[in-house]
């Protein structure tokens, strides 16, 4: 479910520094993702809980961002901060998703995806300029992996090897149909890349279905992120969330989606680190 969020803005991210090895870079977040689905959440010590409220902030403003630029792009910044703040709050107060509402938003994503793969690929692409295969930038490959990595992340640990498999395949097709309809250049200077996309597969009577499916991709994961931030940080944590508004207001999302991936990497070394102590005491 996280995924469909990232997907609204981390593909132009990914693709502007990678190109067409936006795609390598997806391939290793999802074998990444896959490899990590088992490792147990932080402990309870201060920079666990720290850590894994950046990451839960991030990707809130990340979602936030994308939520300003799709359906509200003529007030995006306002937009994106009042998010934070409603999504936040909501999190504050304790307000929960229920799984059987995460699950369905999960697979009516899912199926937003396949049907705009199918768009995107029947249509034949428009010539494009400099979107050819050029010689892979390890560095723009591993930022793509970085930035996605977050969002391929299973939310929960069952059959989590699976999902990832699928959630990764399907990033990777939508990729591919965003880089074969615009081409790498045009992708990555779009920050709104999926109305392009469908402008340019002559599908723009689907921008309204669009804009329905951003909300829903942004709203659901904000707010299961929202709530586990306020268990990681309480009252305490209201600092971490005006930092989060600011930022949704001011910043570019690229910036964001970075600190999203490195505290997510960090998280997961701390459950690594977690399971190795545990397995120690016992």
């Amino acid at each position: 479910m996280r995924l469909g969020g990232g997907l609204l803005v981390a593909l132009a991210a990914g693709a502007a520094g990678a190109g067409w090895w936006l795609l390598a870079g997806l391939v290793l977040a999802a074998v990444a993702a896959g490899v990590t689905a088992r490792v147990p959440a932080p402990g309870d010590a201060l920079v666990d809980r720290v850590v894994v409220a950046v990451a839960r902030l991030a990707e809130v403003t990340v979602y936030a961002i994308a939520f300003g630029a799709y359906v509200f792009p003529e007030h995006r910044a306002a937009a994106a901060a009042a998010f934070v703040v409603v999504v936040t709050g909501a999190g504050f107060a304790g307000l929960k998703i229920p799984t059987i509402v995460v699950r369905i938003t999960g697979a009516l994503l899912l199926l937003a995806g396949l049907g705009l793969i199918a768009v995107c690929v029947a249509v034949p692409p428009v010539a494009t300029v400099g979107g050819g295969l050029r010689p892979p930038d390890f560095a723009g490959v591993l930022v793509a992996a970085v930035v996605f990595l977050p969002f391929l992340r299973a939310w929960r640990r069952e059959n989590a090897g699976w999902r990832v498999l699928l959630l990764g395949g399907v990033a990777v097709l939508v990729a591919f149909a965003a880089l074969y309809q615009l081409g790498a250049v045009r992708l990555g200077l779009s920050p709104t890349s999926l109305r392009d996309l469908l402008s340019a597969a002559d599908a723009d009577a689907l921008q309204p279905l669009l804009t329905a499916v951003a909300v829903v991709a942004t709203v659901v994961p904000a707010l299961v992120a929202g709530s586990d931030v306020r268990v990681r940080t309480g009252v305490p944590g209201i600092v971490a969330r005006i930092a989060a508004v600011v930022a949704a207001y001011l910043l570019p999302v690229l910036p964001v989606l970075v600190v999203a991936g490195l505290a997510t990497v960090t998280e997961l070394l701390l459950g690594v680190r977690t399971r190795r102590y545990s397995g120690t005491r016992e």
